[in-house]
């Protein structure tokens, strides 16, 4: 692909003076032929040697995998599918955590003509159910002996469940020594049978309510999604200095956002590795192995690279200068970002000596923390905060901010790497548009938009709504230069007995940046005043406890220290101050359990189940309210 110019901004529409619609032209055009099974051949015909992946080996060194090994790999895994009686259009579950297997056999699926069906490895025995019966899968691959136990034992419940198959316990060479009497031609009918057209996967939304529904995701939908963003992300897909562009994938493949990495780093040769495990000390030592040029993210990795050197500055004493840094990082990133937006000069000398100064001492340290190499992250999944944002960016890391759903196969939006805009998710992405309805719903239309969701019943994609402008259910607004920024979700809006509107989203991103705070969730639907119910977070708090010589407190008495009462005070000054009066948190409690996806409390993608937490944390709340 040719390096774009600058990108020209969005066509917008007016309508009363207001913002409605903004769009963009594709800077690619659409592919009119093949499908994702394609890739891995196309690299090795194109350039055998490139290394496309990278395995983690027993020493904790990384072993590359070239284009040409990649692409037998995937043939030999495909012809074993085939020879268990797979046929083009059945789906495969492939549940497990994000490692090599899980890549290798998506790809193999696609090129026998499958539609896989991702499903999350801490997902429950329902769940799992219901994903696989709905979705109708033949087979399903899993990652350990537990996985297996637990799909075995719902065996019962899912008639067309032909095939089970585990990584840990040999799978892919079992696939592959049951192809070895097929010819390769067997594999390359089954390609040539799909087109952009047909179904490449079935995600199932986790959902805050109710069953998890499949989106379903067609080959134009990656082509359109990935040729766009890789174009617009140049740099971030090529080579960055001496380096050529590699990235350590360690977000859930089981995600639309990190499997949509996966597919775009293919179709771009971009070297990836996986990593399974996201304890800190195992993601820490991968990263330094690998050395990533750039990371997908969601905010709170960020927040906690950001927490973390911090406390590491506390324990040193070092605080108040780790505090000087961050604030000229903020003060030279938010210079450099006028600058590249055009409005602004840029860091004048003062700033950049300052930088200067501090970036052996803190911003290299940062760095260090993520590989060494990492110049670019891709933040997604939730708002990143403007001051960490232009954080990273004094630090010497850009962030590129998006915007999207499973049903736009990721990013909708992307920030423009020529012209940012902090505090927004950036233009539409190219090939789509952007229109906000009278209510403020963010609509959304492109290539990129999904099939429709899937009918298991019927066994075929049913559209989502009429027309042709997907409703996502978030509220946002457009401003003069096509720029989105969101507010909340239109279903999560809270109303109080005064009828004031507040969006909670802003608010609870805000908190959930301090290094105290865990999770959050604002409630004061139908009551007098916002309150909100928020958790610690473990190595925030351990720190926190360290550093004032708490240790001997239980966590009941911990939640009531009037010295973590007032700090954590000072954090809900600090949301509050982004919002009215009226919007502001009056009053607060801290809860001795966090939120957890076991407890119910969250989705896999960590979104809050607001009436679960509601029932469960019923009487907490109701004393907030108390006279």
């Amino acid at each position: 692909m040719s390096i774009p110019h600058t990108a020209a901004p969005p066509r917008i529409t007016f309508v009363d003076g207001v913002v409605r619609e903004a769009s963009l032209p594709p800077l690619v055009p659409p592919v009119a032929r093949g499908s994702l099974g394609d890739l891995p051949f196309d690299n090795a015909a194109e350039a055998p040697a490139a290394p496309v992946l990278s395995r983690k080996q027993p020493d904790g060194t990384w072993r590359d995998v070239s284009a040409a090994t990649f692409a037998a790999e995937v043939l030999a895994t495909a012809k074993g599918l085939i020879a268990h009686g797979l046929r083009p259009g059945d789906r495969l579950a492939i549940m497990a955590r994000t490692r090599y297997e899980w890549t290798l056999l998506d790809f193999a699926a696609w090129a026998a003509g499958l539609v896989t069906v991702p499903v999350y490895p801490t997902s429950s025995a329902a769940q799992v159910r219901w994903i696989l019966a709905d979705s109708g899968a033949a087979a399903c691959a899993v990652e350990d002996a537990d996985q297996t136990r637990l799909v075995e034992g719902e065996r019962a419940a899912l008639p067309a469940l032909a095939h089970l198959w585990e990584f840990d316990a040999g799978a892919v060479p079992a696939l592959a020594e049951a192809g070895r009497g097929l010819p390769d031609a067997a594999v390359a009918e089954a390609r040539a049978a799909r087109g952009p057209g047909d179904v490449a996967t079935l995600i199932y939304t986790s959902g805050t309510t109710g069953r998890p529904k499949g989106c379903v995701l067609t080959h134009a939908n990656f082509f359109a999604e990935t040729d766009n963003s890789t174009e617009l992300l140049h740099p971030v897909f090529k080579a960055v200095s001496k380096e050529p562009a590699a990235t350590l994938l360690f977000l859930p493949l089981s995600h639309v956002f990190g499997r949509t990495v996966a597919v775009g780093c293919m179709r771009a040769r971009v070297r990836v590795g996986h990593a399974a495990s996201l304890r800190t000390e195992d993601l820490l030592a991968d990263l330094a192995g690998f050395r990533p040029t750039f990371l997908l993210v969601i905010p709170y990795v960020l927040e906690k690279v950001y927490n973390t050197g911090r406390a590491s500055a506390e324990k040193l004493g070092r605080a108040a200068a780790f505090d000087r840094a961050a604030r000229i990082a903020r003060r030279y990133g938010e210079a450099e970002l006028a600058r590249r937006h055009g409005s602004g000069p840029g860091a004048g000398p003062g700033l950049r000596l300052a930088r200067a100064l501090y970036d052996p001492l803190v911003y290299r340290r940062i760095r260090a923390a993520l590989g060494g190499e990492v110049r670019y992250v891709i933040s997604g999944g939730s708002p990143l905060g403007e001051r960490l944002a232009a954080f990273c960016v004094g630090a010497g890391i850009d962030v590129f901010e998006g915007y999207g759903l499973t049903e736009t196969t990721a990013a909708a939006t992307l920030t423009p790497p020529h012209r940012p805009r902090l505090g927004t998710v950036g233009w539409p992405l190219p090939g789509g548009a952007v229109r906000i309805a009278e209510d403020g719903e963010v609509l959304l239309r492109g290539g990129h938009v999904f099939a429709g969701y899937w009918d298991g019943e019927r066994g075929e994609a049913v559209p989502a709504a009429p027309g042709e402008w997907f409703p996502t259910g978030d509220l946002g607004a457009l401003d003069a230069d096509g720029y989105l920024t969101i507010t909340g979700r239109k279903k999560e809006l809270l109303v109080t007995s005064a009828g004031k509107n507040v969006a909670p989203a802003p608010l609870e991103d805000r908190l959930r940046a301090h290094p105290l705070v865990g999770q959050c969730m604002v409630v004061g639907d139908d009551r007098p005043y916002i309150t909100a119910l928020l958790t610690l977070e473990p190595d925030g708090i351990a720190h926190w406890v360290r550093m004032h010589h708490k240790e001997g407190l239980a966590p009941e008495e911990l939640v009531r220290d009037g010295k973590l009462l007032a700090e954590l005070q000072t954090a809900v000054d600090d949301a509050n101050a982004t919002v009215s009066r009226a919007e502001s948190i009056r009053r607060f409690a801290v809860l001795t359990a966090d939120f957890t996806e076991e407890a119910g409390h969250l989705t896999p993608s960590l979104k809050l189940k607001r009436a679960a937490i509601a029932r469960d944390f019923a009487a907490e709340v109701e004393r907030l309210y108390e006279r």
